[in-house]
């Protein structure tokens, strides 16, 4: 669609200062006022800027136009910027440009310039000129204009052969710039004349390059004293991983920088020659060195760096110490191994982890990030001289040996431990006691051990940590065969959550004082447990000190809220996530110090009065997502005044007219989160999804009266349309359908029982069996038709040869045929002379006329001259479907055959043609 904006739109606005015109379809720019500081123009299909368009915007600070010519927003033109369009906007600060497909830089940008991105346009040579005049430059990103594709993650255009072309002088006049993108430039070499000048620059990014030789020998970081971020991630030789890597002794220059990502340069061993020059910069805190596929790794060299603070591994391929062989000196020869695609797959996306639960290692001194690597087994080796290391990752590996307390001997100084995502064997009583000083330990994702039948575990090595504060046992299925408690004076938290829990607890009391010997435990997670109850007893044998309990995602129907009295110290409750429906046995009890409590994601409906108001200290409170109607002051009494967190957000409230809630969220509108857009009416119809302020007064009826009204219309309008409509189309229907009700009834069904339902033949057929073409299309073609072919629907013939009674006289055979089958059916093959057997039936058939009063008569006519009869005309005039004709085409028999069945299974009273008479009826 094209958007249209008339041109006083922005001028009748003018103390506006802030613009967004993004993602619309306009083509020019819209007259704007003087006051705007910021104006976006990104992502639409404006491509000319001249110095018309933006005329009289000397305040204008802000300028984005990022987008309006690349893949996703595709142009037959490149954006065309006039030279000195924009020297006009004496305070612009900072002008983005990015995706836009420019091939050279704007001239005569303004002065006052700070920002200017220019990022992935198609800009190959840059000089001087270019960036005449910016002296205030601070921040400069012209990278991805020469792309590097073979790492490119969008559609990408090969950069041309020698490009792009960096003239040695180009950012040289940039005194003030701080920061300088050149990412995906297909640069293989660095120029020491283009930082020189910049004594400024704090931020370099030289990523997804083909400088993995240049910064081995590089001198152009020499004059970057005040560089604080290095990044030279990815800047890997296609296909090859080399044996070893040396950086520039021009490294040891920069006595400022504090951040390094060397992270997908592909090298496969680390040693202290791999580093050197970085030993001497007293300020480096951060090294990122993963996804290099390193499986060789001297760790120790990590001691000779004074500020290292962080070292990421993570994703390489270490598995173990390494090997002090003499293979490091043929390294520096570059010796290489050629990739296969699949090494340069993605890491896998990292699980849920327990960074909420332990604490922060950005806050120690030292932290080694080993995950995602190939460790089977962890060797005090590998540990050597990290004595001072204080946070260890070892999350995501293989690693599934008995740990028994010699693994990490020279770790004297680790406080935090991730162990995470492993298959450990805890079953030795001194594992990790090793670790004197240890805080924090994450055993969570091991649950492959814990799986294994008829294997024990043992958790009393808990016990021996004096100074373990912080424990996850999370996520690893425990549910028998373990330590009947845990025991320990120092651990204050503990993450169990995602084992069975529920199945513990079932084994009578084996386990029900497994948490009772932590003596000190203030945090505790039983979260995704597998709880259907937790009984008072439960909570009596938790540690007393206990001061946060969560157990979301379990599937505890009802809760003993009195029990809470057990736990003298809790502030906060946690049941989100499981299956409550009402707030009601009893109350939350007199005396408890809980201030938070998460009943959210249950499917709550109702709340007995009073339920909260005896939690004094109550003060946040969550009651979103569940299945409430109402929300009454009821229920928390003067505790209502006090709370400060009252969420009743995704609840289905039944916006009446008049309600008592509204009044009450009114009242306490401070302690309600998103209470204008969050909290949204259920019911009624109309205002369902729409906030609870939607409500039009005017729907404010009496609602009991208007459903007896639109019940009662209702009722008179489907009567006074349905009842004549049905008459007409189905009245018949619905009459037939009534008898045969009436039919099946057992007092009915006696009484057809002695009818003419109790007959023995629904056809006797009569014909001349002289005429053997007639006898062979009775018993050949009529039987099989009507016997055989029709299944459930067959009809019972009688024939004279085949169902007459031996010893019998003719005349009395014939009469309880007659009188025996629902029709007579004559098959002629003339009808001029009739006699003997076909004459005496008919009379019977004639007698039955008049004594029953019920035609019986069928006449099938084999031969077309058998239409001369009078008899046969008339009765064609009188009763149509009672005369058959033979057809002589074999197309016509099928609805012979359909027509012949009907007239045997219907009364003929019902085909006797109206004009002329009604048929007989039965007195």
């Amino acid at each position: 669609c094209h958007m249209t904006i008339e041109p006083s739109t922005f001028l009748a606005v003018p103390t506006l200062e802030e613009l967004n015109l993004s993602y619309n379809n306009i083509m020019t720019v819209p007259a704007l006022p003087k006051s705007l500081i910021s104006l976006s123009l990104s992502h639409t299909n404006i491509l000319m800027l001249d110095s018309a368009s933006l005329a009289g915007l000397h305040a204008l600070r802000f300028l984005f136009m990022d987008g309006n010519c690349y893949y996703k927003n595709p142009c037959r033109q490149a954006l065309e910027v006039a030279p000195g369009a924009l020297l006009g906007l004496g305070n612009l600060t900072h002008l983005s440009l990015k995706y836009n497909n420019l091939t050279v830089v704007p001239r005569n940008l303004p002065s006052s310039l700070e920002y200017l991105l220019l990022s992935y346009n198609r800009i190959v040579k840059l000089a001087p000129e270019d960036l005449a005049n910016l002296t205030a430059l601070r921040v400069l990103d012209v990278g991805g204009n020469c792309r590097r594709c073979d790492h490119a993650p969008n559609p990408c255009m090969e950069c041309p052969r020698h490009f792009p072309q960096l003239h040695p002088n180009t950012f040289s006049h940039l005194s003030r710039l701080e920061g300088l993108v050149l990412k995906d430039s297909s640069l293989s070499w660095l120029n020491a004349s283009w930082f020189r000048g910049l004594g400024n620059l704090r931020v370099l990014d030289l990523s997804e390059n083909f400088l993995y030789k240049c910064i081995t020998k590089t001198k152009a970081f020499q004059g970057l004293t005040q560089l604080r971020k290095l990044n030279l991630s990815f800047n890997y030789q296609k296909r090859v991983s080399f044996a070893h890597l040396s950086l520039a002794p021009s490294f040891g220059s920069l006595v400022a920088l504090k951040e390094l990502d060397m992270h997908g340069i592909f090298f496969r061993s680390l040693d202290e020659t791999t580093l050197r020059p970085l030993a001497r910069l007293p300020m480096l805190q951060t090294l990122r060195l993963q996804m290099n596929f390193i499986n060789q790794a001297q760790l120790g060299i990590f001691r000779a760096f004074p500020g290292l603070r962080y070292v990421d591994l993570s994703d390489n391929r270490i598995s173990g110490a390494s090997e002090l062989t003499a293979t490091m000196g043929e390294a520096d020869g570059g010796e290489k191994v050629w990739l296969q695609p699949g090494d340069l797959a993605p890491a896998p996306v990292d699980t849920p982890s327990s960074e909420d639960f332990k604490p922060n290692c950005s806050t120690l001194n030292f932290t080694l990030d080993l995950s995602r690597n190939n460790l089977v087994t962890v060797q005090p080796e590998m540990f050597a001289q990290l004595s001072h290391l204080q946070c260890l990752r070892l999350s995501h590996n293989c690693i599934s040996q008995a740990v028994n307390g010699s693994q990490f001997l020279p770790l004297t100084g680790l406080q935090v431990l991730d162990l995470s995502h492993n298959k450990l064997d805890l079953y030795h009583e001194h594992s990790f006691t090793e670790l004197p000083r240890l805080e924090a330990l994450d055993l969570s994702y091991n649950s492959q051990p814990f799986g294994m039948q008829g294997v024990g575990h043992n958790f009393s090595f808990v016990a021996h940590l004096r100074t373990l504060r912080h424990l996850s046992l999370a996520h690893n299925n425990i549910h028998s065969q373990v330590s009947q408690q845990l025991c320990s004076t120092s651990l204050r938290a503990l993450d169990f959550s995602g084992n069975a829990l529920g199945h513990m607890w079932a084994e009578g009391d084996l386990y029900l004082h497994f948490f009772q010997g932590l003596s000190g435990l203030i945090w505790l997670d039983l979260s995704q447990n597998r709880l259907h109850t937790l009984l008072p007893q439960t909570l009596r044998n938790l540690p007393k000190s206990l001061q946060v309990l969560r157990l979301r995602d379990n599937y505890l129907a009802f809760f003993k809220w009195w029990s809470l009295h057990f736990l003298p110290k809790l502030e906060v409750l946690d049941l989100a996530g499981n299956q409550l429906k009402a707030l009601t046995n009893g109350s939350l009890p007199a005396g408890t110090r809980l201030r938070r409590l998460d009943v959210s994601c249950n499917s709550i409906s109702f709340v007995a009065p009073g339920f909260f108001s005896k939690a004094k200290e109550l003060r946040e409170l969550n009651l979103s997502t569940n299945a409430l109607k109402t929300v009454d002051h009821s229920w928390f009494g003067p505790l209502a005044s006090a709370l400060q967190i009252l969420d009743v957000s995704a609840n289905p409230l039944h916006c009446a007219c008049g309600a008592a809630f509204m009044d009450f969220l009114l009242e306490v509108q401070a302690a309600v989160p998103g209470l204008p857009s969050r909290v949204k009416c259920g019911s009624p119809g109309q205002l369902q999804g729409l906030s609870i302020f939607a409500q039009d007064l005017r729907l404010c009826l009496d609602e009991a009266l208007s459903w007896d009204c639109f019940a009662l219309s209702l009722l008179a309008v489907a009567l006074g349309l349905g009842v004549p409509m049905l008459h007409h189309l189905c009245g018949w229907d619905l009459w037939y359908c009534f008898h045969l009700c009436l039919a099946w009834l057992p007092w009915r069904g006696r009484q057809s029982g002695r009818g003419e339902d109790a007959l023995p033949y629904d056809a006797f057929v009569v014909f001349d069996k002289t005429q053997s073409a007639v006898a062979d299309w009775v018993y050949n073609e009529l039987r099989g038709q009507l016997e055989e072919c029709r299944g459930r629907w067959a009809l019972r013939l009688c024939l004279e040869e085949r169902d007459w009674l031996p010893g019998k006289t003719l005349f009395e055979n014939l009469w309880a045929s007659v009188y025996g089958s629902r029709k007579t059916l004559f098959v002629l093959a003339h009808t001029d002379r009739v006699s003997g057997l076909l004459r005496a039936s008919f009379l019977l058939a004639q007698q039955r006329l008049l004594e029953d009063r019920k035609d019986v008569v069928v006449l099938v006519i084999l031969s077309p001259d058998g239409r001369r009869s009078r008899y046969v005309r008339l009765r064609q005039r009188l009763c149509r479907q009672s005369v058959l004709l033979w057809p002589h085409q074999p197309s016509g028999q099928r609805s012979f055959w359909a027509q012949l069945g009907m007239a045997l299974t219907r009364d003929n009273h019902h085909f006797y043609n109206r004009n002329f008479c009604q048929g007989p009826t039965a007195e």
